[in-house]
């Protein structure tokens, strides 16, 4: 992340340590990645949002330089952003993308000091542009139990991404793969964290932190209804959509959207 100076370290109520960055100045937000991403995935946006924001990119537990701890539990991701928090002085705004937004929300429901809301393509199964998608926490336990890191990879870009068979083939031969699979065995914390794609009505009803749902004009519609869910479920929730890609916006875009939603 643009103007960090080193890797620091928080300990979550486990004990387990959490790396983050942090850049910029001025009012707190913490950007919480998605599946198959530590805090590198962040940094881009992070570097558009520092002149305004003091920014905080992490990794979640079991990813790049933070720490893990067993049994793997939701309520832990949601110690490991409250700890995040304290360091960040007590509170802040926090954006998520994916099963990131999905871990964003839940905390915040939890009542953690969040400012303000931000949720990017929650991956939610509603409306009718789904399809039958089935719930692989189980699959994905037992891949990465037999260490079977390719298996675990490709069942959550087929099932859970929804990528066809050709072009789960096309990256297996892509250097890309090498950092998929590395961090494959968070796979099933991302699986746990979204329940199967359940919308977690009753949690999301419980937020009182402003709250933005945005979706990519270039994503499959059953993410955008998603994203559009997500906001009617939280109460006084906003949705807008923005120009971008595959459940991507780019952070030129992005970053103004958020740095209105959240210093407004």
């Amino acid at each position: 992340m643009s103007g960090a100076t080193s890797v620091e370290q928080v300990r979550s109520a486990d004990g387990t340590p959490i790396a983050f960055e942090r850049s910029g100045a001025g009012p707190a937000v913490i950007l919480v990645g998605g599946a198959f991403s530590d805090r590198n995935a962040t940094r881009e946006l992070g570097a558009a949002l520092a002149p305004d924001f003091t920014v905080f990119g992490y990794d979640r537990r079991g990813r790049g330089y933070s720490g893990d701890t067993p049994p793997y539990e939701v309520g832990r991701e949601i110690d490991d952003l409250a700890a995040l928090i304290a360091v960040a002085g007590g509170s802040a705004a926090v954006y998520g993308i994916s099963s990131g937004a999905v871990l964003a929300a839940l905390a915040t429901a939890e009542g953690l000091p969040v400012t303000g809301l931000v949720l990017f393509e929650p991956p939610f199964q509603v409306g009718s542009h789904v399809g039958v998608r089935k719930d692989i926490t189980a699959q994905l336990i037992e891949l990465i139990a037999a260490d079977d890191r390719d298996g675990a990879v490709e069942t959550f870009l087929s099932a859970s991404v929804g990528l066809p068979a050709e072009a789960i083939s096309g990256m297996r031969s892509q250097p890309m793969w090498g950092g998929l699979t590395a961090i494959a065995h968070t796979l099933p914390y991302d699986a746990i964290v979204t329940a199967g794609g359940r919308l977690p009505a009753d949690q999301l009803a419980a937020i009182t932190a402003p709250t933005l749902a945005v979706d990519s004009t270039g994503s499959p519609q059953w993410l955008r209804d998603a994203s559009r869910a997500a906001a009617e479920a939280v109460p006084g929730g906003r949705s807008i959509s923005l120009d971008g890609g595959y459940h991507d916006v780019p952070p030129a875009t992005l970053a103004p959207a958020l740095r209105e939603f959240l210093l407004n």
